[in-house]
């Protein structure tokens, strides 16, 4: 899966710690949304032995496509990532952050 990220040379400044929490925060909701939306529950992405299979990723992409802008300020900050079955979940701080925004119930592992 090739990468979304921006070139380097295209980064101006540092972006500071507070937008990129916000940022991530916000993305995390719209996730939570569009799973929702499309048949998932949060613990799809919340348990690492679960998480989203390649074709369910691009089906949500195509579907919705801030998925991937979510998806890949979710990887950039290291709040998901692929499991060791190829699948996308949250990492620690993913579901730390799930869980403070959600509740408990929201992110069962954090």
């Amino acid at each position: 899966m090739p990468s979304l990220l921006m070139p380097a040379e295209l980064i101006k400044a540092p972006v500071p710690l507070a937008h990129v929490q916000r940022s991530l925060r916000q993305c995390l909701s719209i996730a939570a949304e569009l799973l929702y939306d499309h048949g998932h529950v949060l613990e799809t992405i919340t348990l690492p032995q679960r998480g989203l299979a390649h074709r369910e990723l691009l089906a949500l992409s195509a579907a919705a496509p801030t998925w991937a802008t979510c998806q890949q300020v979710m990887e950039t900050s290291e709040a998901a990532t692929f499991n060791e079955y190829g699948r996308f979940v949250l990492t620690h701080l993913g579901r730390e952050l799930m869980f403070d925004m959600f509740g408990q119930g929201a992110a069962d592992c954090a």
